[in-house]
């Protein structure tokens, strides 16, 4: 089974994380890169008017800089990121309405300050034809061997 690891980090736990899973499940890495990096104000969360609240609030996609070659030889896609507002962040609804999930299995993976995973599969199944087959909410500390009992699971 040809595995992928997409991931978008906005403050390297998620990509710390990521690196783990794809170890653990021998896989290819791919970074989830916004076209216009966030700088530390536009992740400022506590401030209404960052551009993380005005994208979340206007629902808006956020370009995303490169593609993932060769998307169709894979079978399972595993995708990370930062829990914002209890779902992914838009540019994740953006990485998954630009690829074509027909017939893969699809499994979410995160890190959080606070939130859990629990909306994010819902959010995103209806902008993909592809199973979600499972989430898991992580510390960004966790250990290899916890990851890889997540990995088994899900082959």
């Amino acid at each position: 089974m040809k595995t992928l690891v997409a991931y978008f980090s906005a403050s390297g736990n998620t990509a710390s994380l990521a690196k783990r899973v794809a170890q653990a499940a021998n896989a290819d890495l791919f970074e989830i890169k916004p076209v216009e990096p966030y700088t530390d104000a536009d992740l400022r969360w506590t401030n209404p008017l960052a551009r993380c609240n005005k994208e979340k609030i206007g629902k808006k996609n956020v370009p995303i800089a490169d593609r993932v070659e060769d998307f169709d030889a894979y079978d399972l896609i595993l995708i990370g990121f930062p829990v914002w507002y209890y779902a992914a962040p838009n540019i994740i609804e953006t990485f998954v309405k630009s690829y074509d999930f027909s017939g893969k299995k699809v499994a979410l993976f995160a890190t959080s300050g606070g939130s859990d995973i629990t909306k994010a599969p819902g959010k995103l199944q209806p902008l993909m034809k592809g199973e979600i087959v499972g989430a898991k909410l992580f510390a960004p500390d966790a250990s290899f061997a916890e990851v890889n009992v997540w990995i088994g699971g899900l082959k």
